[in-house]
């Protein structure tokens, strides 16, 4: 025989089981797919971007290992932690860009214009910076080449508009 009280008992329990599962599928959705972006690195290594507009952008840790960047722009870019090893970067323009913890080992920098930029923490270990603008550059604990460092400070000048730090002292600069 049939017993109407087990057979609702059990529809009792498959309705809480559906409730409970919608539940848990809309908070997921919603917590998933509300939630702001992540900043995803992107990869532009051995790339030819020379003359590309990046001004403005957030490329935090994005990849430009021996990539040709001539002439680009990247004022006013986020690009902490970005890597740039063995690029092109002849006259590019990183004016108040934040270069924090930036990999520039190896790079060619010649001409580049630093004005303002945080290279706080960065790499230039062999980078070429010949004829470089670094007119308020912040290099706080950045690694350079000990030649590299006594050439930039025979043209060092002005303060960091960000950090409040002098380029001579930040070279450390007699």
């Amino acid at each position: 025989m049939f017993d109407k009280n087990i057979y609702n008992h059990f529809l009792a329990i498959i309705a809480k089981v559906c409730f409970s599962l919608t539940v848990f599928l809309l908070t997921s959705f919603l917590a998933f797919n509300l939630s702001p972006a992540p900043a995803w690195s992107i990869d532009y290594n051995k790339a030819n971007l020379s003359g590309e507009d990046f001004s403005g952008k957030d490329l935090t840790d994005s990849s430009f290992d021996h990539s040709n960047l001539r002439n680009a722009n990247f004022s006013n870019s986020n690009l902490q932690g970005v890597q740039l090893f063995s690029s092109n970067l002849d006259g590019v323009n990183f004016e108040n860009a934040n270069l924090r913890s930036a990999d520039l080992e190896s790079s060619r920098l010649t001409k580049a214009n630093f004005k303002n930029a945080v290279l706080e923490d960065a790499f230039l270990m062999n980078a070429k910076l010949d004829g470089a603008n670094i007119e308020g550059a912040d290099f706080t604990n950045a690694m350079l080449r000990r030649d590299v460092e006594k050439s930039l400070c025979a043209i060092a000048s002005g303060t960091n508009s960000v950090t409040g730090r002098d380029t001579k002292d930040t070279l450390y600069c007699p």
